[in-house]
């Protein structure tokens, strides 16, 4: 996929165009806190991602550096993402968006992990920098908070 130009430097508008989008947002999701790395795992997401806008979006993540696509050890034809530096730099901004939900929707599912939401609250950089090396690792970080 081609990368296209911006529309400008504002570093929103910046962010928006590299992982704005609803459903790339759910992709990076769906790595960090369920250890999920390849499109059939992707697939059975709750939110019922579309194959050719799973497919798009996977791409979109390639092209801006935030994924990186290698072939799986086990089986040589199935790809596993991963998070690159560049993506895994987001987990701290994932993390803020998870606190705001927690304030505004009574109905966020932020609140079924108390533990993890003060950890965040407490010092989201540090807590961050933690959860950063098991993604790295390939594993999900929400399992040991849910109740």
């Amino acid at each position: 996929m081609k990368k296209k130009s911006l529309r400008s430097h504002c570093p929103v508008n910046f962010g928006l165009e590299a992982f704005g989008d609803r459903w790339a947002l759910l992709i990076l999701r769906d790595i960090v806190f369920r250890g999920k790395r390849t499109y059939g795992e992707f697939l059975k997401s709750e939110e019922g991602f579309a194959t050719n806008i799973l497919a798009s979006r996977l791409d979109h993540l390639l092209a801006e550096g935030i994924l990186r696509l290698e072939s799986d050890e086990a089986d040589g034809r199935r790809g596993v993402y991963t998070m690159t530096d560049k993506g895994l730099d987001l987990i701290p901004v994932m993390f803020e968006i998870m606190l705001w939900s927690e304030a505004h929707d009574p109905k966020s599912q932020a609140r079924r992990i108390p533990r993890m939401m003060a950890e965040i609250r407490a010092d989201n950089r540090r807590f961050s920098a933690a959860m950063r090396e098991k993604v790295k690792r390939g594993e999900a970080i929400l399992g040991p908070y849910l109740d």
